[in-house]
């Protein structure tokens, strides 16, 4: 049995069966496809957790990708099932992921519709491990305004974001979480073309944070992350930094 029809398998367990047939009618309506392969390695280090690290795999077959990844746990003690993953994925169409040791799904499913001729992108989620169902909304007034909103079907949170893109280089979110009745505010800017600057602020948890990125193709990409309590006095700043080779074949 193939990774994809394993996966897809399992749709039939969670409420909603019909996912399965439409899972298989999507891999099995694809034409004969054409296999590349692609490669990361992800190395992480945190001032306070120490060092991490992760592989992925990903094998392209035509619309479909299949995806497998480790950590540094699935080794450091020899060889186990420890930190791997399965994925099957269908851009903009689904993703099955499989932790295989917990044996736990999550399911994924997105669609576009229009709405006065805009755009509304949806994403529906379900993890069996914890039983848990989040359905994700944005609505793409133009190239440079957004609106989010996330609705979590077992605790009955509502959470909303608007996005504001200014001359495609600057971007505003802010952002509020109805449980807990607070905002979040971000900024972020693009320079140098691969590398972006951004500053986001909790009033919920006070923590002021900075990141500096890159995602480009030639020299890899990596982020560097600093996070401060505002209301903790003569702290240092907790510091993270992750980078991420990619390889083709």
């Amino acid at each position: 049995m193939c990774v994809s029809t394993l996966l897809c398998s399992q749709a039939a367990r969670v409420r909603g069966s019909p996912w399965y047939y439409s899972c298989l009618f999507s891999i099995a309506s694809l034409p004969v496809p054409l296999f590349t392969m692609k490669a990361s390695f992800k190395g992480k280090y945190d001032v306070d957790k120490n060092s991490a690290a992760g592989a992925t795999l990903a094998v392209n077959a035509g619309d479909v990708k299949f995806r497998a990844s480790v950590t540094e746990a699935t080794f450091i003690n020899g060889p186990s099932l420890t930190g791997l993953a399965l994925a099957v994925e269908k851009p903009g169409s689904f993703i099955v992921d499989y932790n295989v040791p917990k044996k736990d799904f999550r399911f994924q499913f997105m669609n576009t519709v229009r709405v006065a001729e805009k755009p509304l992108n949806l994403t529906y989620s379900h993890s069996r491990g914890d039983n848990r169902t989040v359905l994700d909304g944005t609505f793409v007034f133009d190239p440079a305004n957004k609106v989010s909103a996330n609705y979590a079907f077992d605790s009955g949170n509502v959470k909303l974001k608007y996005s504001y893109v200014h001359k495609g280089l600057t971007t505003f979110e802010p952002s509020y979480d109805v449980a807990k009745d607070s905002w979040d505010f971000s900024v972020s800017r693009r320079i140098y073309g691969d590398d972006s600057l951004k500053a986001s602020y909790g009033t919920s948890n006070k923590v002021l944070g900075l990141e500096w990125s890159r995602n480009s193709k030639h020299s890899g990409c990596f982020k560097i992350v600093a996070s401060v309590n505002v209301t903790e006095e003569l702290k240092l700043p907790k510091l993270s930094a992750e980078s991420t080779w990619n390889f083709e074949a």
